[in-house]
């Protein structure tokens, strides 16, 4: 018998498929190699009826959807709109959801981005008029919400699908900077200081409000907090990756207690688990009044400076993983590289450990098995690849995620499917289709709202 989900993909198929009824939602489709032609018109066809399916029944076949498919679904007629908005309004829906690149284009507008779908090989158009997000700074992501920092050096976090945008505490509350106005009480430029702990590293440097952002920020990551059932920012920034967090709503950021080199952070029940660029991992109890800060994991003994990542498994295991790169000294017609705007990184081994967390030890593991990793900029994510057919089983999907990535916008970004068995790499979407900055970085599809109570 034909599951439900075939069936609704089959009437899709032959049914028009056309715009979102938001400028928020999903609007156009490319073309280009692996890129379907557009399958969405431009105009609505509300007013009639193509399904005499009960809505209990759509609501059914629409909840096995991913959300591409769900939007189109929607749109489609009166009462499979009907279907949608009562599946949403209820928060029933929560098929998990492939991973999609989100990139700019050069052809596109400031208020326009694409969403790549892996599971349809298809890019996706986003209007966003209220955001113009080819001016903006992309420094996180996490189940559908992006962290970006606006032209004045300001952080929101953004959901790309329903366009909900939450404005986050101040940068001027960050410890290390400093507002500086001139004499009517309009601000000038931002002091941003160089200590480290109790030590000064540096001279304090000089900024405008437009160019902080360059300096400042690493990385970012949004995480769920159940106990307060509001949200959990935490940013690595300058000097020397150092760690601050704030919850939605809060009117500051926290600065955690001094340490610094940090690379990528995990969040399990209300404790911060910071992994630094030595293989160790600092832990922060947020759920208190007073944070510590604990050594939770000591240095990876041989250790090798590479990317690192820290990332929970769908089972609950912690894996620590080391993406090791090398710089091409070539372009990619096999001409020498003079420019250091034009050297590519290109990733040549990843390996993964799993961490011991009773023990405290690491151990080295043999590839991913049937599960597959997504690395970047992003918040780290493991998959089972069972739940998403579309994926490709023991291979790492890559975006950049270098420290200094906004000092070389220009660079070829390291885009591609790893594959922990031969070490190969497959290209994604074709390099001419997304700009270099702001750099791409993958994002799960979210319908939900952050509740702001």
């Amino acid at each position: 018998m034909m599951s439900l989900r075939c069936l609704c993909r089959l009437v899709l198929r032959f049914l028009p498929r056309i715009s979102a009824l938001s400028p928020n939602l999903l609007k156009t489709l490319k073309a280009d190699g692996d890129v379907h032609s557009p399958l969405m018109k431009e105009t609505a066809i509300m007013g009639s009826e193509s399904s005499e399916l009960p809505v209990d029944i759509l609501m059914d076949i629409f909840a096995l959807l991913e959300i591409p498919d769900l939007l189109r679904a929607g749109s489609v007629c009166s009462s499979w709109h009907s279907a949608y908005t009562i599946l949403r309004s209820s928060e029933m829906y929560r098929w998990p959801q492939t991973p999609c690149l989100f990139y700019t284009s050069e052809s596109d507008g400031d208020n326009v981005a694409c969403l790549y779908s892996l599971a349809e090989k298809r890019v996706y158009e986003l209007a966003l008029p209220d955001i113009p997000i080819r001016r903006m700074h992309l420094i996180g992501s996490h189940n559908g919400w992006l962290v970006i920092a606006d032209e004045m050096s300001e952080l929101h976090i953004i959901n790309p699908i329903t366009g909900q945008r939450v404005a986050l505490p101040s940068v001027a509350t960050i410890e290390q900077v400093k507002p500086i106005f001139d004499d009517v009480g309009a601000l000038q430029e931002y002091e941003f200081s160089q200590y480290f702990g109790e030590e000064e590293l540096a001279d304090p440097s000089f900024h405008a409000p437009s160019s902080l952002r360059n300096h400042l920020y690493a990385k970012a990551f949004v995480f769920p907090d159940p106990a307060t059932k509001s949200y959990i920012v935490a940013l690595i920034h300058n000097p020397v990756n150092q760690l601050s967090f704030t919850r939605v709503g809060d009117s500051e950021w926290t600065w955690l207690p001094p340490s610094g080199d940090y690379e990528d952070c995990i969040y399990i029940d209300g404790v911060l688990y910071a992994l630094r660029g030595t293989g160790a991992i600092d832990a922060f109890d947020l759920t208190g009044p007073d944070v510590s800060r604990k050594v939770f994991m000591d240095d990876m003994k041989d250790y090798v400076y590479e990317c690192l990542y820290i990332v929970q498994t769908p089972s609950g295991d912690v894996l620590q993983v080391l993406r090791e790169q090398d710089v091409a000294a070539t372009d990619s017609h096999g001409k020498d590289v003079v420019d250091i705007s034009e050297m590519r990184k290109e990733t040549r081994k990843i390996t993964v450990y799993k961490v011991d967390m009773a023990a405290k030890e690491f151990l080295r593991i043999n590839g991913l098995n049937e599960h597959v990793l997504f690395l970047g900029h992003n918040q780290s994510l493991c998959l089972a690849a069972e739940e998403f057919p579309h994926l490709k089983a023991n291979h790492a999907y890559l975006t950049d995620n270098d420290g200094c990535i906004a000092s070389f916008r220009s660079n070829h970004r390291n885009i591609g499917i790893f594959s922990l068995g031969n070490g190969s790499t497959e290209e994604i979407v074709p390099p001419q289709l997304w700009c270099s900055w702001p750099a791409p970085i993958w994002i799960t599809p979210n319908l939900r709202k952050m509740s702001l109570d």
